[in-house]
């Protein structure tokens, strides 16, 4: 989330987010070393492979205990080797697809496929797993969490869609000039947004015993406010069920379409929490991702950003007011004023302006702001706890690929329509304008603004800027040329870009901004007896070009395989 307009992250971990940010990164050095790059996925696939091929060479028998659980093993591999090769694939590209055991003395001259290959032998496995895995598992089964039926659909789904979007159909429109090993087979073609809606529309139409596998969590009433301690110390601003559909099992079981077990635990809430409570602000909302919370104008939703949105009322000193923002905001993101707690479960009021939780103080936010999202606020640094989140893959993201792909290809607008609201409506939040059903890059718009609050800090946010190519983009370019073109210093610049109703903040991933309080006699925000209004400034630039699209492979790597070309700018 830190290396983009998410979030801000701090220098703890060898700095790693920081280092990317600044450029710091190349073939013989890449920040962190969390299992995720070039060698440690085809370590994965290599365990895949001895799996599915030793089974067979050493006639393994079924579980005599389960029939059928040898089989459902079998079929996990051959997901996972998709899998794998699918986050080789977003974050490199073009990469060799390795379906069999390498042994020592075999020809190691590996070569790259072309991305749409490589999708369609992930399309396969996908496929030969989902005839291997059972329809699903019922939570209480001590297999739950397991790679079943969905998943398969799920897998197939995303990389028909990363196919489908611009960096691999169409980049040379976006800006994008590089050129990849197989180029000339990233033109544009409308088709792969025709199979990335039908894989879609397989995982929303997917039926177990008559029933749709997957909906979305709507435990709890437009009334509940109660907390995970079973208390209001939010002032009725976050809805207990967008607490819940982190933390009910009942939402990992019929929203959730993959997710990891226990993946985040007090350890790193711990980091997460402000100063005041002990913690270290390790990330921090930043506010791009703020704006993209949309402002509540009658019945309808409109960015902050928008005409419709100013003239209803929104005030950027103000711009936290209750009731008026899309309900995830106040869910996800703490802000100067907002209700929060300290750690005896006592109400408190958040102060970006005086004190530990100051904007630059000793472990404090820089940006103004800390995250909310994923935490159990009631959890006072005693005890231990863990949860299953962030998922991997939950049913919203194959709503916007479904609607994305109909409003691409320019059909079923209205059933794309109330699908997205559908994701709003079980948030509280009010509906899109209905004339965006026939605005196609208004509706574009809405559809990604949807998948980038629904899906904050979830891990989404690194790949789907890449994959829209929008750091090269005419209007991202045209924006951020206006921007600094606005004022003498970063900070004047981001007020007065702004205060001439040019719209988003720039989306080229070269800088972020926050907001800071600032005392005003007339200000409408008071805390601790003190009147504020509220004022955009930029945090730091930083550095995105045309080479950061693609991860760098590793020099390393290149040379025990020269036959594999490093990727384009790099």
């Amino acid at each position: 989330s830190a290396i983009t307009d998410e979030c801000e992250g701090t220098n703890v971990e060898g700095n790693i987010t920081n280092n990317f940010n600044n450029g710091a990164w190349n073939p013989n050095s890449l920040p962190g070393s969390v299992g995720q790059y070039w060698e440690a996925l085809y370590e994965g696939i290599r365990k895949a492979n001895l799996i599915i091929e030793n089974v067979q060479k050493y006639n393994t028998p079924d579980n005599p205990q389960q029939d059928g659980d040898l089989r459902n093993r079998i079929g996990e591999m051959y997901f996972m080797r998709g899998y794998f090769h699918m986050l080789l694939l977003r974050m490199y590209g073009e990469a060799p697809y390795i379906d069999r055991v390498i042994n020592a003395g075999d020809n190691m001259d590996f070569k790259k496929e072309s991305v749409h290959s490589m999708v369609e032998k992930i399309v396969t496995d996908a496929q030969t797993a989902y005839g291997m895995v059972p329809n699903k598992y019922v939570k209480t089964s001590e297999n739950f969490g397991r790679v079943d039926k969905g998943a398969c659909l799920g897998l197939i789904s995303f990389v028909r869609w990363v196919a489908a979007t611009p960096l691999w159909n169409g980049a040379s429109q976006y800006g994008y000039n590089l050129r990849r090993v197989f180029e000339n087979e990233y033109a544009y073609d409308a088709t792969r947004w025709r199979k990335a809606k039908e894989a879609a529309k397989a995982v929303l139409d997917f039926e177990v015993g008559g029933t749709k596998r997957y909906s979305l969590y709507t435990k709890h009433d437009a009334n509940d406010f109660k907390d995970p301690a079973d208390g209001n110390l939010n002032d009725s601003r976050v809805y207990a069920r967008l607490w819940d559909m982190f933390y009910d099992m009942d939402a990992f079981a019929n929203e959730y379409v993959f997710f990891m077990t226990k993946s985040k635990d007090q350890a790193w809430q711990g980091d997460i929490y402000p100063p005041s409570r002990e913690g270290s602000s390790r990330q921090q909302p930043v506010q791009e991702q703020v704006d993209e919370y949309e402002y509540i104008v009658g019945d309808y939703g409109y960015p902050v950003y928008s005409a419709e949105a100013r003239k209803g009322g929104y005030d950027d000193t103000n711009p936290y007011v209750k009731g008026t923002r899309d309900p995830r905001f106040y869910r996800d993101v703490i802000y100067h004023g907002a209700p929060y707690r300290n750690n005896k479960n006592e109400s408190k009021t958040i102060n970006t302006a005086s004190g530990s939780d100051k904007i630059g103080a000793t472990n404090a936010t820089t940006t103004g702001y800390y995250l909310r999202k994923f935490q159990q606020e009631s959890w006072n640094k005693s005890g231990n706890f863990s949860i299953n989140a962030p998922a991997i893959w939950r049913l919203p993201e194959f709503i916007y690929i479904y609607a994305e792909a109909c409003n691409e290809l320019g059909e079923d607008i209205d059933e794309a329509y109330k699908l997205v609201n559908t994701v709003r409506e079980r948030s509280f939040m009010k509906p899109m304008p209905p004339e965006e059903k026939t605005n196609q890059q208004l509706m574009r718009e809405y559809i990604q603004r949807e998948r980038r609050v629904e899906l904050f800090y979830e891990g989404k946010r690194p790949w789907t800027c890449r994959l829209y190519l929008e750091p090269t983009s005419k209007e991202e370019l045209a924006k951020e040329s206006l921007w600094k073109s606005s004022g003498s210093d970063n900070s004047k610049r981001t007020q007065k870009y702004w205060a001439a109703n040019n719209g988003a903040l720039p989306r080229c991933q070269r800088m972020i901004n926050g907001m800071r309080p600032v005392q005003d006699e007339n200000g409408a925000i008071t805390v601790d007896g003190v009147k504020y209004r509220m004022e955009r400034f930029c945090v730091e630039e930083r550095t995105f070009s045309i080479q950061h699209y693609l991860f760098p492979i590793r020099q390393s790597e290149l040379q025990k395989t020269p036959t594999i070309e490093q990727n384009p700018g790099w």
